[in-house]
Formats: structure tokens, sequence, C-alpha cells
């Protein structure tokens, strides 16, 4: 049908002459979508911040050739602490990026939009930043990537693990190290996080450590995708000029 609605979580957008833009919107049902969105630009547009990325809203979208265009737009889940912390938004645009690079248009993964806009609202909740490696260990399950984390890839050692290597396939010991150091705190959130238990490494992980899987969980998702993300960069840049990296 050329008009079809879904839920979407916008991933960025950028200018298109004087008033339009270009949405890319991860939508429920679609996968990601590219559309127009005609006089978003102007003062007196409907549509407002419901298109800004990280946005979660009801669209209404007319299919075309070769981009879709936006008729409709409603906010779906009001997320109001996200754009009040830099901390929070910093964190979330590591996730539309994320989920920008690792998609392709035109593939609807319901599971995927739901790990997104849960972890939107996750963030929007209490800041944690644990929120993003556990957004990290879900997505690389999804994708069907599972590091081992009890044992040695090399040599299958359980003790003495001090590093972690994605393109290795998990953790490696003193003798065969490479990649990332890791601490044995780190590498138990981690292998709960791959688990499923992630109430509970919200919960109980302390500060340092909760700073180190962060870091971990960035550094895996580059080296899955294969690429440098511009908002971890900014992120952490803003957290070193704050001297904190904790939740806010």
């Amino acid at each position: 049908m050329p008009l079809y609605r879904t839920d979407g979580v916008v991933l960025r957008t950028h200018k298109l002459g004087e008033a339009d833009r270009i949405i890319t919107i991860y939508t429920r049902t679609r996968g990601k979508v590219r559309a127009v969105a005609k006089g978003v630009r102007r003062t007196k547009s409907k549509f407002g911040a419901r298109l800004e990325p990280g946005a979660i809203s009801h669209v209404q979208l007319y299919e075309g050739r070769n981009l879709d265009i936006v008729t409709q737009v409603e906010t779906a889940q009001h997320l109001p602490n996200l754009r009040g912390d830099l901390s929070r938004y910093g964190r979330a645009a590591v996730l539309l990026e994320t989920i920008d690079h690792v998609t392709e248009e035109g593939e609807g993964n319901p599971a995927m939009y739901r790990l997104l806009s849960g972890a939107l609202a996750e963030l929007d909740r209490d800041g944690n930043p644990l929120v993003v490696p556990a957004f990290v260990a879900k997505l690389l399950v999804l994708e069907g990537v599972q590091p081992l984390l009890d044992a040695c890839v090399v040599c299958g050692r359980p003790d003495r693990l001090v590093a972690i290597a994605l393109h290795e396939g998990g953790v490696l010991c003193e003798e065969h190290r490479q990649g990332e150091p890791i601490s044995d705190a780190a590498r138990t959130a981690l292998q709960q996080l791959f688990d499923g238990h992630v109430r509970h490494v919200l919960a109980a992980t302390e500060s340092g450590t909760a700073l180190e899987v962060e870091n971990l969980g960035n550094r895996m998702i580059e080296q899955h995708i294969e690429r440098r993300l511009r908002s971890s960069n900014v992120l952490y840049q803003h957290l070193g000029d704050r001297g904190d990296r904790g939740g806010s």
C-alpha cells in the first residue's frame, strides 16, 4: 500500500532544500526507512521535536520511489530527560549511530526495534551508563555474535583472563593477550549482560567497573562494525570535560 503507518525511532536527519529534512528512521515493521519531512524546518511546523534524533513516534508515510514522505507524526513515547542531559543524550546518540550502521534499509526486525526503543527509555529513566553495554550485548546476540567470556579463546584456560578481542571471539589469558585489557569484575559483568541478567548488572555494578564495561561495550561494537563511532568520541570528550563518566 502506498500509505502506511508504523512506530519508529529517528536515527538521524539532514537538511534538504530551504525547509525540508531527510529523516532516517528505524521502524517497527519495515526496518530502516529514509523519508522526506516537508517544511519541518519552519518555525510553525506541526512535526517539531517529534522528528528529532532519538524521538520515538507514530508515523504515517507515503511510499515513494526513492524516498518516502512523512505525512503525519505523533509522539509514541515521551522521553523528557534525554534532551535535558547531555550525558544521557550522548549515550542515546551512540545507540542511534550503532543501529544506523548495523541495519540495512527495508529489512524489518521487530526485535531490533524493541531493543533500541527499550534502551532509549531506560536511558531516559535513570541515565545508567551500563545501558550502553547492555544494549551492545543484546545487539551482538541478535547479530549472531556471542563472545566466549569464561575461558581463553586460544587455549581454554579458565583463569588469569586479562584481555578481550571480539575479532578473536572473546577473552584471552596472559600468555595469549591481545585487544583490550579487562578486569575480572568487568568480565563478570559482561558475562551477566550476555546471559540476560541486565537488571542485576544495572543495580549491582560499582561505578568504576561500570565505566570499564561501558568502554568495552563501545570498543566491541566498533570492532563489530569495523569503524569508529563519532558519537562515542563526542560523548567521552564531554564526559572528560566534566571529569565524570558515571550516570546522571
